[in-house]
């Protein structure tokens, strides 16, 4: 078959994009004829359609308008026509495509369930409805999951919502990455569908330090000597990374208290004053700017030295201006361990890579993976599952956990025979349950199903 994987955007280091590039790379092993379809095409070939763009200024427009406070436009159908217009520029660019290159299956991400852009929402349904092409709706987040589509400006808005993210139509299997989400679909729309959860290639060879990355410590202003926490994620507010924030400020008093009784780090060396605990960032930056503030001023009232590094990482390795652009894998082989403390993930691309990577893993109990990622039996350390948000918008979790979490995580980092027993544990666990072998038994039978 030839199958069109559709996104707002492709080639990148969010999670979507990522997880495209593995149904791409499984479905191409498959005997698939694999071709993208996006708004920009990062680091990978993909035919482009401007308009799908993720921050098309036409697009943010609308956004703004439907959500927060309709200011650019006199009425409402002022605002609903020229929405459908934009939607049917590129609703005739979605069949030009499916006609030209002859496409037999689309998989959409996120395009049929988000709300980001109505004009996708309702250009991909009238193309799907015009030209019947069997369509998978992958569905990674739902638009009633976020506070910010719950009051829209308009009842139009509301009915494209409640209509259209997702549609019911007869072409359409829909597939959700967890049972919650599943069970939400059923409640919300009356629509059933499958789970696949994400997946990693635990048969590609294990990313170790080379001649690339050996100057990734460099480049971001740390010695070989420095222990660092990787926050793997984009940053944006619902990854909560102000809880890596408080549970590495902790670390570093148990690590201090260590210095003097001469600990030994898992890798072998002396733990002295030598070693500077660093917490870098290499996610794409997607919050507000209010919020990195407030993480950076967190961070230096804690006293954690926290380095945004993204402008340094990509999808894969390149030069950009001269500059030597690593891959997000690279800032993994650096890492001694890994914070992922999100508290609402579709399912949690950050916590495979770890997995694969062989480092240990800090997270919060985010409820897919309590109901859907638990059972598989991961060793982590964990911040428990219950949160506060405080008055100035951030997280909190309760200071015992925080405490006890960092105890284990300075243990861990002290104790090369435990360290090394739990990633060995993790990914051989990954490697049984979440590879690309176990994503090629869950597509077989839904793409046969899909050409009947």
């Amino acid at each position: 078959m030839k199958i069109a994987l559709a996104h707002f955007r492709v080639g990148e280091t969010d999670g979507v994009s990522l997880e495209i590039e593995k149904w791409k790379q499984v479905l191409k092993q498959m005997g698939h004829e694999v071709l993208l379809l996006a708004g920009s095409e990062g680091q990978v070939r993909a035919h482009v359609i401007a308009e799908l763009h993720y921050k098309h200024p036409m697009n943010e427009k609308f956004v703004y308008n439907a959500y927060d406070k309709m200011i650019d436009y006199d009425s409402e159908k002022e605002f609903v026509d020229d929405v459908v217009a934009f939607a049917d520029i590129m609703e005739q660019k979605i069949v030009d495509f499916i006609a030209s290159e002859s496409i037999d299956l689309l998989i959409t991400h996120n395009l049929l369930s988000l709300g980001w852009s109505l004009p996708a929402g309702i250009a991909f349904a009238k193309a799907l409805k015009s030209t019947g092409i069997p369509c998978m709706a992958l569905h990674h987040n739902f638009y009633w999951q976020r506070d910010r589509y719950l009051n829209p400006t308009c009842p139009t808005v509301t009915e494209w919502l409640e209509t259209l993210f997702p549609p019911d139509l007869p072409n359409v299997t829909h597939v959700v990455t967890n049972r919650l989400y599943q069970d939400e679909l059923m409640q919300h729309r009356k629509l059933s569908s499958a789970i696949i959860p994400n997946a990693f290639d635990f048969n590609a060879k294990v990313w170790g330090k080379d001649d690339c990355n050996a100057s990734l410590r460099r480049d971001i202003g740390v010695t070989e000597d420095d222990i660092i926490i990787l926050q793997a994620t984009r940053v944006t507010e619902r990854k909560t990374i102000e809880l890596g924030i408080d549970t590495v400020a902790e670390l570093q008093v148990q690590l201090e208290t260590l210095k003097h009784r001469n600990a030994t780090l898992y890798n072998g060396k002396t733990l002295s004053d030598r070693n500077r605990l660093v917490y870098i960032l290499a996610g794409m930056p997607e919050s507000s700017y209010e919020y990195t503030e407030k993480l950076r001023i967190k961070a230096d009232n804690l006293g954690i030295d926290i380095r945004f590094i993204n402008p340094l990482i990509d999808q894969s390795r390149s030069y950009f201006n001269g500059q030597k652009r690593y891959s997000l894998w690279d800032a993994y082989v650096i890492a001694d361990f890994v914070t992922f403390p999100s508290v609402i993930e579709g399912w949690g691309n950050q916590l495979l890579e770890a997995v694969f990577a062989q480092k240990p893993l800090l997270i919060y109990e985010y409820p897919v993976y309590e109901k859907d990622i638990k059972k598989f039996g991961f060793d982590i350390v964990s911040l428990g599952n219950t949160h506060q948000i405080k008055a100035n918008g951030l997280a909190s979790v309760n200071s015992k956990n925080v405490k006890a979490a960092a105890t284990k995580m300075a243990q861990l980092l002290t104790d090369e025979d435990a360290y090394t027993q739990m990633v060995q544990h993790n990914f051989k666990i990954g490697k049984m349950n979440l590879s690309y072998e176990a994503l090629h038994l869950l597509l077989e039978p839904l793409i046969e199903e899909v050409k009947r």
